[in-house]
């Protein structure tokens, strides 16, 4: 399975590239939310190289394989929680992504589904699925900022939330201490990271 591309950028089309590394060259689907980084880029640039996160899909009644980028993890992460509801698959999940992560993660936990009609292919039914299926899930996409990074494994459960708000979802460091402490004052009782993250979300939007 294919998860991470380094490489050079040899062609692209709306919503897609092909980029070489290690003397193959690989397909891939982009999101509007990523394609628009890409369309500046010059083809066979000999001095940029390209790096994506990858979705890879391949299945019986998709035998052909299917790479979707990412620019960061996090925002791969959401587009494979997304692919989880019914009737959402990889190319019509990519398709809809024309709105930042964090608005479509906020439009989800507040139940708007006035925004979430918005995104590509989305219809009425679609919208409250996607809600229905995924309320309670999102919080912490919610709160990302301009840049994701791969958070490092942990033991702890505290500290897990730290990580993924500095380093996945852009907050300073005591920005974050602040936040999980105000969170587990409220509610002592949060025993898992999706607990903590879902109050940590609530107090924001409150506030």
């Amino acid at each position: 399975m294919i998860r991470y591309i380094t490489g050079r950028l040899i062609a692209k089309e709306e919503g897609k590239i092909v980029v070489l590394a290690g003397g193959v060259g690989y397909e891939v689907l982009l999101p509007e939310i990523v394609w628009q980084a890409f369309q500046s880029k010059q083809v066979d640039d000999q001095k940029e190289e390209v790096e994506l996160y990858i979705s890879y899909h391949q299945t019986a009644q998709q035998p052909k394989p299917l790479l979707v980028g990412f620019t960061n993890e996090i925002e791969r992460e959401f587009f494979e929680l997304l692919i989880k509801v019914k009737a959402i698959g990889p190319v019509k999940a990519s398709r809809a992504l024309t709105l930042p992560v964090p608005v479509i993660a906020a439009a989800i936990e507040e139940r708007d589904a006035t925004t979430v009609v918005k995104l590509k292919g989305i219809g009425n039914r679609a919208a409250d699925m996607i809600i229905s299926e995924l309320h309670g899930k999102t919080g912490k996409y919610a709160l990302l900022k301009d840049e994701g990074r791969p958070s490092p494994e942990t033991h702890d459960i505290n500290k897990q939330v730290l990580d993924v708000l500095v380093k996945q979802l852009g907050h300073s460091r005591s920005e974050a201490v602040k936040m999980v402490e105000s969170a587990l004052e409220r509610k002592p009782e949060a025993v898992s990271p999706e607990e903590i993250f879902e109050e940590v979300y609530r107090a924001i939007k409150a506030g």
